[in-house]
């Protein structure tokens, strides 16, 4: 009996935390789940490869950059244990993508460029190509994906690598590729914190995500 896309996300997904392409991401990882954030002291850090996560027949695929360090890398699910997750969730519940908590995805899928927690959040332009596989399984797994909408300038170089496009940058801008793809700043707390993204900025994004992924 063929596997479903499903199962072969969750296949997917194993081999994501296997991962050990990126050393020095790996080491990084590891330190940072050692030695712990006073915060969470009393924590058990993932400290691995972050898989995505969400629902099989989802038609918008959210796009990130990668593990926070005392986020998601300490949590081991994309967007949770920071500021940056409880904007994007937010927005998401109040679009209808997430139950309020976040837990519950229903016709979304969040990936990142990167899997692993970098250094001064930023992988090398190697480190984003050893990961690029494995965003290139799910969308061709996504069978019902209509958009990716891109958080920030490298998931938005990211996806256009995969389409061989090359675009300009432009928050909420839509660019008529295969999928569509809709560019956003990404919900981190300094572009939060300084009003560069709003709340309904990032809420327009996603009501955007929606309407276009009822279309076809």
């Amino acid at each position: 009996m063929p596997k479903s896309s499903g199962d072969e996300l969750a296949i997917l997904q194993n081999d994501i935390v296997a991962c050990t392409l990126c050393p020095r991401l790996r080491d990084h990882c590891r330190e940072i789940a050692k030695v712990k954030r006073r915060a969470y002291l009393d924590h058990e850090y993932w400290g691995k490869p972050v898989p995505s996560f969400g629902d099989p027949e989802a038609r918008v695929l959210i796009l990130g950059l990668a593990p926070g360090a005392h986020g998601a890398n300490r949590t081991g699910r994309m967007f949770t244990g920071d500021k940056s997750g409880e904007f994007l969730y937010r927005a998401l519940h109040e679009t209808g993508f997430a139950s309020r908590d976040g837990v519950d995805l229903k016709d979304a899928y969040i990936t990142a460029s990167a899997h692993c927690a970098p250094p001064d959040n930023k992988p090398t332009r190697e480190e984003l190509t050893n990961c690029r596989p494995y965003l290139e399984r799910e969308i061709a797994l996504l069978k019902r994906l209509r958009v990716v909408v891109a958080l920030g300038r490298i998931a938005f170089d990211t996806y256009l690598s995969i389409v061989n496009e090359r675009k300009s940058f432009g928050h909420g801008a839509v660019y008529n590729l295969t999928p569509v793809l809709i560019a956003s700043y990404h919900p981190s707390q300094q572009n939060t914190s300084t009003g560069k993204l709003t709340a309904k900025m990032l809420r327009e994004v996603f009501e955007q995500a929606s309407k276009l992924s009822m279309l076809s």
